[in-house]
């Protein structure tokens, strides 16, 4: 499947229905065809993996061809130069996530810009780090606990950003890593309680929701 294909594809079965829902989830974007995720994954997985249709979809200002070339990209053929780009023109929380979800956990350099981009003032840029973080402690089951600790400096600073994307990635972050384990988790709570002192409105959500989950019967049964 080409290109063009894929395109005559999103056209057919574009539902404005969609579009007008995904606004209800601040799912910010300019052109959209209103096609579901579950569509656009089975779609990748037809395709399979394809670095040249990546590029062609990412360059076209569609946001399902956006989703769909984090899907489809070849992790090898990242360069730096790619990522950046990438990155530095997300716009939307779900393009975030999912781009962390299908590509950037398996992307080494993209680890390392974590503690760049946490940096950034660029809302999107800035979640990536923290959305980054809490893909990680999910799927990388290999990861020792004590990995996870050159994290929690970061989402401590972070707890201070006000902006919603971004307060809820860096929980998102701290909840992730607090059910990995027995340890993840203690270090994760004292990290909460930390954050729950000081008198900030992001802080004391982020930490308050946290806790709640991280103290919650589920979760301590689970990791017992």
């Amino acid at each position: 499947m080409n290109f063009q294909d894929v395109i005559a594809y999103f056209e057919e079965i574009s539902d404005e229905s969609v579009v007008n829902s995904n606004k209800r989830f601040a799912i910010g974007c300019e052109y959209s065809y209103g096609i579901r995720l579950p569509v656009i994954r089975k779609l990748a997985k037809e395709i399979g993996k394809d670095h040249d249709l990546a590029i062609e979809l990412w360059n076209h200002p569609y946001h399902e061809s956006h989703l769909l070339a984090t899907m489809i990209e070849e992790k090898e053929k990242v360069t730096s130069k790619q990522l950046n780009e990438w990155v530095y023109s997300f716009y939307s929380w779900d393009i975030v996530d999912q781009a962390c979800i299908n590509l950037l956990v398996d992307l080494p350099q993209a680890r390392d810009n974590i503690f760049i981009w946490c940096e950034s003032e660029k809302e999107f840029v800035k979640r990536t780090a923290f959305s980054l973080i809490a893909v990680i402690a999910v799927r990388d089951k290999n990861a020792e606990s004590e990995y996870f600790d050159k994290y929690f400096p970061l989402i401590k600073k972070a707890s201070f950003d006000n902006r919603n994307f971004v307060k809820k990635s860096v929980n998102w972050a701290l909840r992730q890593i607090g059910k990995r384990d027995i340890e993840c988790n203690r270090k994760a709570l004292d990290v909460a309680y930390e954050i729950s002192q000081f008198d900030d409105k992001a802080c004391r959500w982020i930490s308050s929701n946290a806790i709640r989950e991280l103290e919650s019967e589920k979760v301590q049964k689970k990791l017992s």
